[in-house]
């Protein structure tokens, strides 16, 4: 969050959305209520470090680390916040003073702290536990606002696919090696990761539909959804039908896994050097996108989720409940949580990071993929994805890219001394074989040196031979 948007919402005070805490040396005692009571209504932010007036008093200096620390803590331990959420804190400084923001988006679930149920409203935080009208109102809302909430009582254990939760615990184990999973039964775990649930209109309990679309055998997704499928498409020869698809109609792990084949398939690695690790920037860009597209759709709308990639980008749609239309903007927006049940498994198997690090990471890898390149998210009935995968070079390095093959080749590498010789064709315009030759005659008259593997390793252009 900028500084500027802090002092809007400080400008608009107090409110369904907004609640400010003293916590100067400590967290407030009643901090957790409205954390509670965003969970369960709208969402909103708590701000640290402001009085109810909306004057800033700041946080110490050296307390702000401890009270992060308690905060992330306790949102994570279900004797504070049952069922758990995780929460992001973050520390801005206006007036030379420190202020703790923590943005909490609404949950699909009813949440309590110390065992209290809180709502919000204009006043603030107030205790429903012992009214149960109002209690059972809120779960409903829940659950009509959130599909993936949906009870399925006639689901059974046998519906699921046992392989599915041996993967599910073999990557949360490489995560947190002795998560409280790994000595779960698989009903166990279904019931702790929320799975399992009241459907408050009937009475009866059962597995919801983000535990068929999870963890269902492919006949059981089918039976429950029957019009659900993601369509992968390679489209950059063929542009009137397609180079290559495939049709997936599986759980949402091997969804995952396959479109991330598909992609490996179709679209070039890149690696970059970040804090000293080199990284598969393919892999980590279209990482961010294919979750997004899994965890955010709405499933119980019969549009199917596509990938496509073309010759000059990729696009991912999903059908969607919007909280907002036209394009985001990545400095200024609150990220909504369209299915938190699903969200919240992927990030504790390492998929996903906390809610809205995928624009931000998507920006951040297209850059490095497509240097001057950024991506588009339109908000609407259709939530879509737009990665440019067009190169765009500088106007100086067009005009000097003119010359002969071999001129251009050093010009190219000497701007970016990791681009493969595919990105090196398709600037150019010539075909890979034609970049590989003249590559090769560089190489042999001392002007271009190999430096690593040919996967891992990039181009030196060797500066007294220019």
């Amino acid at each position: 969050m900028t500084a500027e948007r802090l002092q809007t919402i400080l400008d608009q005070g107090e409110g369904v959305t907004v609640e400010f805490k003293t916590a100067s040396i400590a967290l407030n005692k009643d901090a957790f209520d409205s954390i509670c009571g965003f969970l369960n209504r709208s969402g909103g932010h708590l701000i640290l470090g402001v009085q109810n007036d909306g004057t800033i008093n700041g946080v110490q200096e050296d307390k702000v680390q401890g009270i992060i620390d308690v905060i992330v803590t306790n949102a994570n331990n279900p004797q504070k916040l049952n069922p758990p959420y995780y929460v992001s804190p973050e520390v801005i400084t206006m007036n030379n003073k420190k202020i703790i923001v923590v943005y909490v988006p609404e949950s699909s679930q009813v949440h309590a702290t110390n065992g209290r149920i809180y709502d919000r409203n204009q006043d603030g935080d107030f205790n429903i536990t012992n009214q149960p009208d109002q209690v059972s109102q809120l779960y409903l809302r829940k659950q009509n606002t959130y599909s993936e909430n949906q009870v399925y009582p006639f689901v059974e254990l046998s519906d699921f696919k046992d392989s599915l939760f041996e993967k599910v615990r073999n990557l949360v184990r490489n995560i947190e090696s002795k998560h409280p999973w790994l000595a779960m039964t698989n009903e166990e775990l279904l019931r702790s990761a929320g799975l399992y649930k009241k459907d408050m209109k009937t009475g009866q309990s059962g597995y919801t539909l983000a535990a068929v679309l999870l963890f269902g055998k492919d006949e059981t997704i089918q039976s429950v959804v029957p019009h659900y499928k993601t369509d992968a498409i390679a489209r950059k020869e063929n542009i009137d039908r397609y180079d290559d698809r495939d049709d997936i109609r599986t759980n949402l792990f091997d969804s995952y896994d396959r479109l991330m084949a598909f992609t490996a398939k179709h679209l070039s690695k890149k690696f970059h050097l970040i804090n000293t690790q080199r990284i598969n920037v393919r892999d980590n860009l279209f990482r961010e996108v294919i979750a997004n597209m899994l965890v955010h759709r709405e499933y119980t709308n019969a549009f199917p989720a596509k990938f496509i990639i073309e010759a000059d980008q990729v696009r991912a749609e999903n059908w969607n409940k919007p909280h907002g239309q036209g394009n985001i903007d990545p400095a200024n927006f609150s990220p909504y949580p369209k299915n938190p049940i699903i969200a919240k498994l992927f990030k504790e198997i390492g998929w996903v990071d906390e809610l809205g690090s995928g624009v931000r990471n998507t920006y951040k890898y297209t850059e490095l993929y497509t240097p001057g390149a950024k991506p588009t998210f339109t908000e609407g009935d259709v939530f879509e994805s737009i990665i440019p995968l067009s190169e765009k070079i500088s106007e100086e390095t067009s005009e000097k890219v003119s010359g002969k093959t071999s001129d251009k080749i050093i010009i190219l590498l000497k701007e970016d001394k990791e681009r493969t010789a595919k990105e090196l064709s398709e600037i150019i315009g010539i075909s890979d074989r034609a970049v590989e030759k003249q590559i090769a005659k560089l190489q042999k008259q001392g002007m271009l040196e190999r430096v690593g593997s040919d996967k891992t390793g990039y181009w030196k252009v060797n500066e007294t031979n220019e």
